[in-house]
């Protein structure tokens, strides 16, 4: 485990994300059944009905997880939100304000036809009208329902060890979330761009980078950080700057790739830059290890890449 110093505070500032969408959903009740006989509560409970298309909606969902990406690519989850570094702040604020305008011009719109958007459900769902009429909320409710929000928060720990305990705890991991949150991207890169390929565009590089720039901004979390940074900066210089990339570069992102999803090994392969290992020893050491491992994680891959009698085909990039 790792235990970050609760120093990191002194560039980190917390923010909540707050964002309310109206699910368009209200509780069923007894009467909406006409008196029929219902199980007990204790044994059922009964769940909810529509009032409106819950595809009316979406755009609120959509762009709320626009912000959670902009918020997840730039800080680490903490408090219940996220840390951010203090200086991306006015950056993010930018950002999170487009969103918000975006969304309150959907809820503008949604509002405006909001009547209309029932009275289309009524029309959809025949011989239920009472049920959806009778259940409908005013246009001021809904809008009250709506919103796009956040804080900033500068957090300063207790000069008391036992009262600051909690926070103490909560920072103290920090180092292990950032690590486990580029260990998920990292999978996800890998099977979206890089598993069972011979060959890929230099769109595969984007969430690397986007892996990079979280990591470059929150090097002050843990001193293993800065090293991987380096080894990302040093893959990324070695990459064609144009055309596919394949052949040993493909073999050493893979590798790269297989690093990052793994926070226990990407811990310690950044601790040996610390104590003076060569990132170029790395990658190439990486790229054996990949190459040990293509056949099983990507069938795809032709075992060309393996004999020794054929290595001198592949660009070594200098890496053997």
């Amino acid at each position: 485990m790792i235990n970050t110093d609760i120093t990191v505070l002194d560039n980190l500032i917390a923010l909540n994300l707050d964002v309310n969408i109206w699910t368009a959903r209200k509780k069923l009740t007894p009467a909406d059944f006409g008196g029929a006989e219902l199980p007990p509560e204790e044994l059922a409970s009964l769940g909810s009905k529509k009032i409106c298309d819950p595809k009316e909606l979406r755009i609120f969902g959509t762009l709320k997880a626009r912000a959670v990406n902009l918020l997840d690519r730039t800080g680490v989850r903490f408090l219940g939100g996220w840390g951010i570094p203090e200086e991306k702040a006015d950056e993010i604020v930018a950002e999170l304000t487009t969103i918000r305008a975006d969304f309150l011009n959907a809820k503008a719109q949604f509002l405006s036809r909001y009547d209309e958007a029932v009275k289309d459900w009524i029309v959809q769902h025949p011989g239920w009208e009472s049920l959806i009429g009778t259940s409908s909320v005013s246009a001021d409710y809904v809008r009250s329902r709506i919103d796009f929000k956040w804080q900033f928060f500068k957090l300063v720990p207790p000069t008391d060890n036992v009262v600051g305990h909690g926070l103490q705890h909560e920072v103290s991991e920090l180092g292990d979330t950032l690590f486990d949150e580029v260990a998920k991207a990292a999978s996800d890169t890998w099977k979206r761009c890089f598993e069972g390929k011979d060959k890929v565009t230099h769109k595969a590089l984007s969430p690397l980078r986007s892996i990079h720039n979280k990591l470059a901004g929150l090097t002050f979390v843990e001193p293993r950080v800065v090293p991987v940074v380096d080894l990302l900066d040093t893959a990324f210089n070695r990459m064609p700057k144009r055309g596919y990339i394949q052949g040993s570069a493909l073999v050493m992102l893979q590798g790269v790739v297989s690093l990052l999803r793994d926070p226990a090994t990407l811990v310690a392969h950044g601790q040996k830059i610390l104590d003076g290992q060569d990132t170029a020893d790395i990658l190439s050491g990486l790229v054996a290890e990949t190459i040990s491992i293509l056949p099983q994680e990507t069938p795809t891959v032709t075992i060309e890449f393996v004999p020794e009698s054929v290595q001198h085909q592949i660009d070594s990039h200098g890496l053997w």
